[in-house]
């Protein structure tokens, strides 16, 4: 379980990004103007993405070594909560991108990568769904997950870099420069990022929790029934 320090520190952090969001002054740019704060909510969730699927590919890697449940039932929350967070950060980023770009969707090379690389994380579930045997279900999704998360990395931070994008830090956009990590904004956005993915721990520790005992009341009901 999570610690409760961490949970106080995750509260924190987002009571002071949103409020820190919302107040603190901003670098004044040509057509981002006001939008731009919605870095500190698009760009956030997609950090906290990577890190929960990567955390939940190390738990795959553990189940393939020691088939414990345990190590099932986290790595299929850490994909869980993982792809909920990549969706809210495709929504708040179409949101950001009707108001700068004009329109919610452009068909750029990071918005297609990110949207086939969501959909490869939606078939992990997929696959979950349709296997019944416990074992076979955590090996098969296990090897799936890692598969996933190497097919993710070239979709979102390599591809776009190499193709002509909207987004900063790729095509020989410059990303991370003077305007969407001024200086002022990294006192919000690095908390922002650390306080977004310790949420989204501590929802995976309760939904392992949750899990953990419908598991175990299963278990007890299937001890009566015999």
């Amino acid at each position: 379980m999570m610690k409760n320090w961490l949970k106080l520190v995750a509260v924190a952090l987002l009571f002071y990004v949103h409020i820190a969001g919302i107040l603190f002054a901003v670098p004044r740019l040509n057509i981002l103007n006001e939008t731009i704060r919605a870095l500190y909510f698009h760009v956030p969730m997609w950090f906290g993405m990577v890190l929960l699927f990567l955390l939940s590919v190390y738990y795959s890697i553990r189940y393939l070594r020691n088939p414990l449940p345990q190590h099932d039932y986290r790595a299929v929350e850490y994909a869980n909560v993982g792809l909920v967070f990549g969706i809210l950060g495709m929504l708040t980023g179409m949101l950001w991108a009707n108001f700068a770009w004009g329109s919610p969707w452009h068909g750029d090379p990071k918005q297609n990568g990110a949207a086939i690389a969501l959909l490869v994380y939606l078939a992990y579930f997929v696959l979950r769904g349709s296997v019944e045997n416990e074992e076979q279900r955590g090996r098969l999704s296990a090897v799936y997950n890692i598969f996933a998360f190497a097919a993710m990395v070239p979709l979102i931070f390599i591809i776009p870099r190499m193709t002509s994008s909207m987004h900063p830090g790729s095509g020989g956009n410059p990303g991370f420069n003077m305007y969407d990590l001024d200086s002022r904004m990294r006192l919000v956005f690095y908390p922002a990022v650390v306080g977004w993915f310790l949420v989204g721990v501590w929802i995976v520790s309760l939904r392992v929790k949750v899990r953990t005992l419908e598991e175990e009341i299963l278990e007890i009901e299937h001890g009566k029934i015999h």
